[in-house]
């Protein structure tokens, strides 16, 4: 582990915009060299929103340009509507990063062909990871791809990002109002048995977790490496209070401190 995940700081940091991008969809970019230069994709923030909310909330780190960080998030309770309200200028109080990310580097060796699979807000975490995949010189031989599911056109998020960046993009919707018809585990399962090479192969998923159960059980099925970040209320986020703890194979872990980024295999789903 790390010393940046061992000594994790607390900061003041400062908001240079927060905006909607669609609907209860809001994005924040904070400015922070330290959090800049060591977060890594699947790590989070632990923000205090306000005075009167007790608990912290955690966010997937979404993307990272230069001294900025930026947090995707969406309004659905208190605390995400307070935060919606905040304004350029303002501080927030920040502990990160946190938790332990995704395992690209083995794109450097076995696999060469990535497939981002994200499932709503849980593109979130995935976009940082595409920018650290285009940065990998053996990557670039291979087209990566990216899947992306929600209810319906209107929920999707960041499909023109994943474009930019040189992603092959396919879609999947519930009520088929673009792309494919169908939940995106269904989509991933049909782009394995049409298109790719499985010995090459990687996933990488965040989103619901009977999208990370279902594509846990495609990887078993088909003998494929994947790692998915798991989505759990922390109370702490630093691994003290025990109450986001999953069983493993290896016993109970801290989703916020041994993940949010598991092996699928090490899971008892």
């Amino acid at each position: 582990m790390s010393e940046v995940e061992n000594h994790p700081k607390i900061q003041k940091i400062k908001i240079i915009k927060n905006y909607q991008i669609k609907e209860n969809y809001f994005k924040i970019i904070l400015s922070n060299s330290y959090l800049a230069k060591n977060s890594q994709p699947g790590q989070f923030l632990n923000i205090k929103i306000d005075e009167d909310i007790f608990l912290r909330r955690p966010f997937s780190i979404h993307r990272v340009r230069a001294n900025n960080l930026e947090i995707l998030y969406e309004v659905v309770g208190k605390g995400t509507e307070i935060l919606s309200q905040k304004k350029k200028g303002e501080y927030l109080d920040v502990i990160g990063p946190l938790g332990k990310g995704f395992n690209y580097s083995i794109l450097n060796t076995q696999y060469s062909i990535p497939i981002l699979v994200a499932g709503g807000i849980g593109v979130a975490p995935l976009t940082f990871l595409a920018q650290k995949l285009k940065e990998i010189p053996n990557s670039k031989s291979q087209i990566p791809i990216v899947l992306i599911g929600a209810r319906n056109k209107n929920k999707i998020l960041c499909a023109e990002e994943f474009k930019r960046l040189g992603f092959e993009l396919k879609i999947a919707t519930d009520d088929g109002s673009i792309g494919f018809k169908g939940n995106v585990s269904d989509l991933l399962k049909h782009l394995l048995n049409t298109s790719y090479s499985l010995l090459t192969t990687i996933i990488y998923a965040c989103g619901p977790y009977p999208m990370l159960k279902e594509i846990a059980k495609i990887a078993k099925d088909y003998k494929i490496q994947a790692e998915v970040s798991l989505e759990r209320h922390f109370a702490c986020g630093i691994g003290i209070c025990l109450g986001c703890v999953i069983e493993t194979k290896q016993g109970q872990k801290r989703v916020c401190k041994d993940g949010p980024v598991f092996k699928t295999e090490e899971i008892i789903w």
